[in-house]
């Protein structure tokens, strides 16, 4: 596998104590594929890819045990400065609104040309036409405008479609993706989604997309990891997931989608289910679980006392 991550745990020290934010999280990403990571607020996704980048935040939170393998190398053996050299290089992160990413007093092009020094020795004419160059790339009309223009100058989709182009812009080996269409209206999270796909085919990066909407996953992911607590319930292929989930958490979860076959109080009696099912699964976070596989590719997690798991 291209990147492997195994009994990750991420902690929190807050000043109402210790929180387990990550418990034993292991799942893989192949390479050039999309793999999505799935569950409700608060479940880790984000600070799984936030321990992937090595961005956390020093003082409040440190990975206390597991391994990320990069290649085979062990990214949580790395010196800072040798993760600096990967973070833009070998893999990049694009966040969920990009005006807070984006220098509001620095122009576009400014900021393309700042990410290419991190990775490749360019000349001023070179760094430029290549920024030229990822504008184009990622379908923004009007370059040349587009890199002299200062980012609340842009839309919201234009300025994504900028951070797309930031992180491309050393030809990572993985791009992760939190949310990235989030703050977007419908219309033009179509347009990213379909922008971040074309672009996998077209370089070969691989994605991490950080999501909840399943409508997204259906449509972008070739694997799907689900979280719950702090925790990997599920994983498999999209196929797996979608047409034979084993997990209750994951089969509410899917029930909860929107349906034109369901009212609004069906799809409220669905959202419900879930709190309902979160609430019968508290448990202590030092529970054992297990792993039981259903296929060379399909995984369901369960704890020791817990059996409820669909084998069909």
């Amino acid at each position: 596998m291209f990147i492997e991550i195994k009994n990750l745990h991420t902690y929190f020290h807050t000043d109402q104590g210790l929180v387990k934010s990550i418990q034993g999280v292991n799942f893989s990403i192949p390479a050039h594929s999309t793999t999505c990571l799935v569950g409700e607020s608060g479940s880790g996704k984000s600070v799984t890819a936030l321990s992937m980048m090595g961005l956390l935040p020093k003082k409040q939170a440190e990975v206390v045990q597991g391994e990320i393998l990069f290649d085979g190398q062990d990214l949580l053996k790395m010196s800072p400065s040798q993760l600096r050299q990967m973070r833009g290089r070998e893999m990049a992160m694009i966040f969920q609104e990009p005006m807070t990413s984006l220098n509001p007093g620095l122009t576009i092009g400014y900021q393309i040309q700042e990410a290419l020094k991190i990775g490749q020795d360019l000349g001023k004419k070179e760094s430029r036409q290549r920024a030229l160059d990822l504008v184009k790339m990622v379908d923004l009309p009007r370059p040349e405008k587009i890199l002299k223009a200062y980012p609340h100058q842009l839309s919201g989709g234009q300025r994504q479609r900028v951070m797309i182009a930031m992180g491309l812009a050393n030809k990572p080996k993985l791009l992760i993706a939190d949310e990235p269409t989030t703050a977007l209206d419908v219309t033009i999270q179509a347009q990213v989604l379909c922008l971040l796909d074309q672009l996998k085919k077209k370089t070969g990066t691989a994605i991490l997309l950080i999501t909840h909407d399943l409508g997204v996953v259906a449509e972008m992911a070739d694997y799907v990891v689900v979280m719950f607590h702090g925790r990997v319930v599920e994983r498999g292929t999209v196929f797996e997931i979608f047409d034979q989930p084993a997990h209750p958490y994951t089969r509410a979860l899917l029930a909860a989608r929107p349906s034109i076959n369901i009212h609004a109080d069906g799809i409220e009696s669905h959202v419900e289910s879930i709190r309902v099912q979160a609430s019968q699964e508290e448990i202590d976070q030092e529970e054992p679980f297990e792993e039981i596989w259903l296929s060379e590719s399909h995984m369901v997690s369960i704890f020791a006392n817990h059996q409820e798991v669909d084998h069909d």
